[in-house]
C-alpha cells in the first residue's frame, strides 16, 4: 500500500503556470501514478499518468502540450507541471496509485491523496 499527500495548489491567472506535487510513502516504486481532477458539480476526470519507471506518460486530450507529469523516484514524489492554465482547469487535483497499465478507469487506482485546490482566474 502507498500513502499519498498532494501539495502546491493555489490561485493563478489564466496563462500562468503551477506545479503540484504528490509525496508518497510505502512501496511507491512499484506503482504507476496518475493525476485526476474534479471541478465543482462535475465528475472526477483523468488528467495524466506515468509508469513506475517514469518512461511512459499518458494525458487526456484537453491537457496535452500544456501539462507534464513526471516522477522522482529518489524523492518518492510525482509532479504535475501545468502551463498555459485556463479557467476550465480549475478543480481539486488528486494523485493516485495503480498497478495496472494502462489504467482504464479510476477504479483501477487503489490509493488516493486528499487533493489540492487549483484555481485559475480569468
Amino acid at each position: 500500500q502507498v500513502q499519498l499527500v498532494e501539495s502546491g495548489g493555489g490561485l493563478v491567472q489564466a496563462g500562468g503556470s503551477l506545479r503540484i506535487s504528490c509525496a508518497a510513502s510505502g512501496t511507491f516504486s512499484k506503482y504507476h501514478m496518475g493525476w485526476f481532477r474534479q471541478a465543482p458539480g462535475k465528475e472526477r476526470e483523468f488528467v495524466a499518468a506515468v509508469t513506475w519507471s517514469g518512461g511512459t506518460t499518458y494525458y487526456v486530450d484537453s491537457v496535452k502540450g500544456r501539462f507534464t507529469v513526471s516522477r522522482d523516484k529518489r524523492e518518492n514524489t510525482v509532479y504535475l507541471q501545468m502551463n498555459s492554465l485556463k479557467p476550465e482547469d480549475t478543480a481539486v487535483y488528486y494523485c493516485a496509485a495503480t498497478r495496472r497499465w494502462p489504467p482504464g478507469h479510476s477504479d483501477d487506482f487503489s490509493s488516493w491523496g486528499q487533493g489540492t485546490q487549483v484555481t485559475v482566474s480569468s
